[in-house]
């Protein structure tokens, strides 16, 4: 993968589907987190168009019994990363995305308002393929360099600020072997 870069909040390399979810950030808010998640629809499901649908407002809630609870959801993420690499931008990175719900960093409520929000497809106890972490590595150095405020230590996952609600990216999502890759 060739080196990305971000331009005008907008990922080089990646296709942009613009999600209505999301909203202008608080005025003077530095970008200073990255949240990690994981998502497929239906759960351990992958290659499907449901987290797409989601995302875009379009997901038909009884085309699947797994979808009833998200009936009326209105959340989105900045970047899908999907199960071959593929990266799929819904939210400019300069506008807040809706994808951390109620949430704490570091005292700090409100995570959708400072950080960026990547989604993997994904399930919390399945293992994540070598083509998804060689897209996060090269995605996570692009947003260091861009928005300085991202450091090592304010990479998250979902359930570091949403913890006893949210256990995303799980135990398969091998933190060691992409920390040091970003370091």
């Amino acid at each position: 993968m060739a080196e990305l870069t971000i331009n005008d909040g907008l990922l080089s390399n990646s296709e942009f589907r613009a999600s209505p979810n999301f909203n202008k950030r608080p005025p003077g808010t530095d970008i200073d987190c990255l949240v990690i998640h994981c998502i497929s629809l239906p759960a351990g499901e992958f290659g499907l168009p449901w987290i797409d649908a989601l995302f875009l407002n379009r997901l038909k809630c009884d085309e699947h019994p797994d979808f009833a609870d998200l009936k009326g959801l209105t959340v989105s993420s900045h970047l899908l990363i999907r199960r071959k690499g593929e990266i799929i931008q819904y939210v400019p990175f300069h506008l807040r995305a809706w994808h951390a719900g109620v949430s704490c960093f570091r005292e700090r409520e409100n995570c959708n308002d400072y950080s960026i929000g990547i989604e993997l497809e994904g399930a919390d106890d399945i293992c994540y393929e070598p083509e998804q972490y060689h897209s996060l590595i090269s995605v996570t150095a692009a947003l260091m360099q861009t928005y300085p405020g991202i450091t090592q230590d304010r990479v998250v996952g979902h359930c570091d600020i949403a913890a006893g609600r949210k256990t995303d990216p799980g135990p398969a999502f091998d933190w060691s072997y992409y920390r040091n890759k970003i370091l």
